[in-house]
């Protein structure tokens, strides 16, 4: 049950911070730090024995300076020691399971507490404030269905903060017929659906929903498309970045000058090949250490995305440092012969929602051309006959997407291994279309 009194004090108190000097926050900071260290080399296996085999005790690290005396986790670790990562003052069963959307084929699964979910929470509505939502809005969320029921039920009979969700699985007409008639004041969802809606209104040169102001996340947008999404919609866009781990991790406020970092919540660090900090203003890949998650710590945990540390000051007047979010999350749009276009979030979540998804290990979606699409699947090693996998996968896509298998085909290819993309990540979903086909 929603401890509410509880999570308006972590709302407030983190509206407070946003606006501490550097020192104050600084010495918050590590304070946060050294007793998340302690308490993971006390309650938490896997830290304890990793902690151990390097010598390394919790009064050794007293900084963020010291946190690279630490090794850097990766996604992988965390799935293979995942008994180990959850404290032991917790029965897992007690604890609330949360899963990433499987971006780069596989998803992450993790646990976290009643308050813990209370602070996610408030500091998701931090940003959300900073950049005028009011009590009552109308806060319309285009999101999976897994997300629905995400507000209480006494947010949604009092209407405070209260999302009311849109299914990202919608056809792009059905979504604009069900905004027009809630007539959101702040509308939010995944920047790529966001931007298809935006291109389905101009096509229809439809202008009824005007929200005061959009929120996008969950996937990076550039500039051009923020642009065309405000310009459409008529109202400002500030894009979040975020995760599942982490919920909200830095944000655009209504200066848009760059993101503003969580970091009296967690700390980022950028690092280069070697696991060296870089020097402001220089690239590096993202480096999280929660200083919230407690049921399951994540400590220099490599998120996969890449970042630019700014030394600047926003003119906004909040002193949380600034970061610019550069890579990450780069699948590619698919799009259908009816002219449908599919984030790839969306293709992401219906296959974590296929009935049989354990039994596969990796999977990549490549668009040939608009009516071809080739699908690798690496299979776990379970004996699962590949002849029925084919034919429930394709029943299943078929369901999820609406399609007309005359129209569309599904070349499905059970492959060995799914190498990694240039960039080192392994995506999911690829497009070979010409970017002038989604235009």
């Amino acid at each position: 049950m929603t401890n509410y009194f509880r999570a308006f004090y972590y709302l407030n108190s983190m509206i407070k911070r946003a606006y501490w000097n550097q020192d104050r926050l600084v010495e918050y900071q590590n304070k946060r730090l050294r007793k998340i260290i302690k308490y993971a080399y006390d309650y938490v296996p896997y830290y304890h024995k990793k902690f151990r085999k390097l010598g390394i005790k919790p009064l050794d690290i007293k900084t963020k300076k010291d946190l690279n005396r630490l090794p850097i986790i990766s996604k992988d670790e965390i799935r293979e020691n995942l008994k180990e990562m959850i404290s032991k003052k917790f029965n897992v069963n007690d604890l609330k399971m949360l899963s990433t959307s499987g971006s780069t084929g596989e998803p992450l699964i993790l646990y976290i507490t009643g308050a813990e979910s209370e602070f996610r929470k408030a500091k998701h509505l931090r940003a959300n404030i900073s950049c005028g939502q009011k009590l009552r809005d109308r806060w319309v969320v285009i999101t999976a269905p897994h997300h629905f029921g995400e507000a209480t039920k006494l947010q949604r009979i009092l209407g405070f903060y209260a999302p009311t969700p849109v299914s990202v699985f919608n056809d792009v007409s059905t979504q604009i017929l069900t905004l027009e008639r809630m007539k959101p004041d702040i509308l939010d969802g995944y920047s790529s659906s966001l931007l298809i809606l935006a291109k389905e209104l101009k096509k229809g040169e439809i202008g009824t929903i005007r929200p005061r102001f959009i929120i996008g996340g969950a996937e990076l947008i550039d500039d051009y498309s923020r642009h065309f999404v405000e310009k459409v919609l008529g109202a400002p866009f500030y894009d979040q970045y975020s995760s599942v781990e982490l919920e909200r991790m830095a944000w655009q406020c209504p200066v848009h000058q760059e993101y503003h970092m969580d970091v009296d919540a967690i700390i980022n660090q950028f690092v280069d090949k070697n696991g060296d900090e870089v020097s402001t203003g220089e690239r590096g890949e993202i480096i999280c250490t929660s200083l919230f998650n407690y049921a399951m710590p994540f400590i220099r945990y490599a998120i996969g995305d890449v970042g630019i540390p700014s030394d600047g000051l926003c003119t906004c007047g909040r002193t949380l440092p600034l970061m610019k979010v550069v890579e990450g999350r780069r699948d590619s749009l698919l799009l259908l012969p009816d002219g449908r276009i599919l984030t790839p979030r969306t293709f992401t979540i219906a296959m974590n929602m296929f009935k049989f998804y354990r039994y596969i290990d990796q999977f990549r979606v490549i668009q040939k051309k608009p009516d071809l699409f080739e699908f690798n699947l690496k299979m776990k090693d379970d004996g699962f006959e590949e002849s029925i996998m084919e034919i429930e996968l394709l029943a299943h896509l078929k369901t999820m997407f609406k399609l007309n298998m005359n129209e569309v085909r599904f070349e499905i290819k059970f492959v060995e291994d799914i190498p990694l993309d240039r960039s080192g990540k392994l995506m999911a979903v690829v497009s070979e279309l010409k970017s002038d086909a989604l235009t």
